[in-house]
């Protein structure tokens, strides 16, 4: 189920070989990171917007897309946010690719993102209601959960660079 949610994901964001080198740039990868809290405020706007919330959240979805495509390549991928892209391309890619994972890795990543998953119903129910606690409480739920798939990705790229000649060039 949660490797579907990722094709899903990989999908509707059209994330070509090119763009995934785009998005290993740090400057995408944490201004991507950054976005999360734009969105919420974005959300939490209709009490001063009205039905014109609805633009800042357009444009923070425009933001979404456009993130790992306006971003050139970096000039060095040693970077942790980069290993992490990496990894979770190894690991989005791991079917069609057929490239052997050890279990640990696919264990984490479900983990991490069941733990990320759990806090969007709490964020979402204090967006609805407009209470502060359950916002900020699901919000720090989804984020950890999220940069804690982002160090399980980092790891795995670090465990797979040396498995074929493409994953060791991704980083310089």
């Amino acid at each position: 189920m949660i490797n579907s949610l990722l094709q899903a994901t990989k999908k509707l964001m059209f994330m070509s070989d090119e763009v995934w080198q785009r998005h290993a740039n740090p400057w995408s990868g944490w201004t991507r990171v950054l976005t999360f809290p734009f969105f919420i405020l974005a959300f939490w706007s209709r009490i001063w917007l009205g039905i014109y919330f609805l633009i800042p959240v357009g444009m923070i979805l425009l933001w979404t897309w456009l993130n790992p495509r306006i971003f050139p390549k970096p000039k060095s991928t040693n970077h942790w946010i980069s290993k992490g892209v990496f990894g979770e391309k190894i690991f989005t890619d791991r079917k069609k690719e057929k490239t052997e994972i050890s279990h640990h890795h696919i264990v984490a990543a479900n983990l991490t993102t069941v733990i990320s998953l759990i806090g969007l119903p709490i964020l979402i129910y204090g967006l609805v209601v407009l209470e502060i606690w359950p916002t900020l409480l699901g919000a720090t739920i989804a984020i950890l959960g999220k940069m804690w798939f982002v160090d399980r990705m980092a790891w795995l790229y670090e465990d797979m660079k040396d498995a074929t000649p493409e994953y060791k060039r991704w980083l310089y």
